[in-house]
């Protein structure tokens, strides 16, 4: 008999029967490596049965049929069954778990094992439990240069909370356009003793509700140990592999300090099905804009919605625009598509986002002012919060910017000039999500009545910051009872619903001119 050897359960204590391909714990077994008594037996027994004349006109033999050349063309067999044994049993290391600390805050380290080659190249680990704050909390596990995977920090608090025991239940989410979608579970329990529990008993309840516990001394915790007598003992306690350090000290007097570490285990990843079709948005889109059929005081007609790698600004035109953002030169009077408008060029200005926010890069031929400045042509420079943004450089208040929002995924900008009332844009990082909780972030008066927004999936989604729901944003969507949206609005599929002629195009206009014609012929 000997002990399970499965790589992924270092800290399984089950014997395994002689030939059984389990252990008592239903953990498959590693083909272990042949020894040499195995090696000469198989050779001995392929020699038997192969035919004396086939012997008599065989070669000698060579270096392939040495049993040190057998044994080095079982090792690459013996090492693709150790890793696709490792990479069928995704697992959820955790670690940093500390009961003793009740009442107090607790920080819990989760890293990935096991986990298939063929998932994307960033998860999204979701969890839910009544220890997190607001019930629910969002990881993103990236994948390093070497292939492993980067641990994350989950954070609680057990201050005001009951004794016992609270599930946290994680998803771990696998989505890319180019790959199929999947989807791992696991819940487990972490123990929040009373404030009088003693140690002993805090390690009995744990230990005996957590078969598979792994208690390790990693940073050489120190049992000092004060025997009878006066002398001093410093021992070194390290508890690998499972083996739960039993120290029983018999000294009838004396102080006695024990280090104890925290407590780390496994949890396995359960793989469930999950649609195809459950990932895909309902309403695809990379530009979009919330109507306000009615604004009140300060509010805007139109929200437009951009979810580009790089949104340009620039002139509106009614036929095959080159910009994304169209813009116009407004008066008291309403909006002019000619006159001033024209002074703006077809490819303006460039917003993208950078490892460090968003940027604006000036691309056309009459300029742009940040704060009075010209930042010269090609020259990328950092939005911050309240920056003024006067296109063109040469005539002033055609259209005037303001940075009003800088979002951890998203730049919001308003119009300060006459077309304030008129317009506003929401810059989204395309498949992006800021997080949840969601961070803080800087905002003027101006943004701070507009809703959460992201892209995901292919199209936009409404974020509740108080309670986490995101809800697609769709044609048929309701958006009375989504948070900081007014009354009658509305999500329209295009930028800019006013302008039906700009989604048709040249040969729409042409092709619906001539049906027109045609009916009153």
């Amino acid at each position: 008999m000997k002990k399970c050897s499965n790589p992924q359960h270092p800290h399984c204590t089950y014997w395994v029967m002689p030939g059984e391909d389990v252990c008592a714990g239903g953990h498959a077994q590693c083909a272990a490596q042949p020894s040499s008594y195995d090696l000469l037996s198989a050779v001995r027994h392929a020699r038997a049965e192969v035919p004396a004349a086939a012997q008599a006109a065989a070669p000698a033999p060579d270096h392939a049929s040495h049993p040190a050349a057998i044994a080095a063309d079982l090792a690459p067999a013996y090492a693709r069954t150790l890793v696709r044994t490792q990479a069928e049993r995704p697992q959820l290391y955790i670690s940093g778990f500390d009961p003793r600390a009740a009442g107090g805050r607790q920080t819990l380290k989760m890293a990935l094992r096991g986990m298939p080659q063929g998932c994307a190249p960033q998860l999204d680990l979701r969890l839910q439990s009544d220890l997190i704050p607001n019930g629910a909390a969002r990881q993103q596990m990236v994948r390093s240069t070497n292939g492993e995977w980067r641990p994350v920090f989950v954070e609680f608090s057990s201050r005001g909370m009951e004794h016992g025991q609270y599930q946290i239940s994680i998803e771990v989410l696998s989505q890319h356009p180019e790959l199929a979608s999947r989807k791992w579970v696991c819940t487990f329990v972490i123990l929040v003793p009373r404030p009088d529990a003693t140690l002993t008993d805090i390690h009995r309840i744990f230990l005996s509700t957590h078969k598979n516990v792994r208690v390790m001394a990693d940073d050489a915790s120190i049992a000092r140990v004060s025997a009878q007598g006066g002398d001093r003992l410093d021992i070194d306690v390290t508890a690998r592999n499972a083996g739960i350090a039993h120290l029983d000290l018999g000294a009838p007097q004396g102080k006695v300090d024990l280090g104890f570490s925290t407590i780390a285990w496994d949890e396995d990843l359960i793989e469930i099905d999950m649609p195809a079709t459950s990932a895909l948005h309902p309403h695809p889109s990379r530009a979009a804009c919330l109507v306000n059929a009615a604004p009140e005081a300060g509010a805007q007609r139109q929200v437009r919605l951009f979810a580009l790698e790089e949104c340009v600004f620039g002139r509106f035109e009614l036929v095959d625009p080159e910009a994304d953002a169209l813009l116009t030169h407004y008066t008291g009077d309403g909006q002019e598509t000619n006159g001033l408008t024209r002074r703006l060029s077809g490819r303006h200005a460039v917003i993208r986002r950078t490892g460090h926010g968003f940027e604006i890069e000036d691309v056309s031929r009459y300029g742009l002012l940040l704060d009075g400045v010209w930042p010269g042509k090609h020259k990328p420079t950092p939005l911050r919060l309240g920056m003024r943004i006067e296109l063109s450089a040469s005539i002033r208040d055609i259209v005037v910017l303001t940075v009003s929002a800088i979002l951890p995924h998203a730049v919001i900008l308003h119009r300060i000039d006459e077309g304030a009332r008129a317009e506003c844009f929401y810059l989204v990082a395309p498949e992006t999500h800021p997080g949840y909780p969601m961070p803080s972030y800087a905002s003027t008066p101006l943004a701070s009545g507009l809703p959460l927004l992201l892209h995901r999936d292919g199209g936009f989604w409404h974020l509740d910051q108080l309670s986490g729901k995101e809800t697609a944003l769709a044609p048929a969507t309701p958006l009375d009872k989504l948070t900081r949206i007014a009354r009658h609005n509305r999500f329209a599929s295009e930028p800019y619903p006013e302008h039906w002629i700009i989604r048709t195009g040249a040969a729409g206009l042409h092709s619906t001119i001539a049906a027109h014609d045609l009916s009153t012929a």
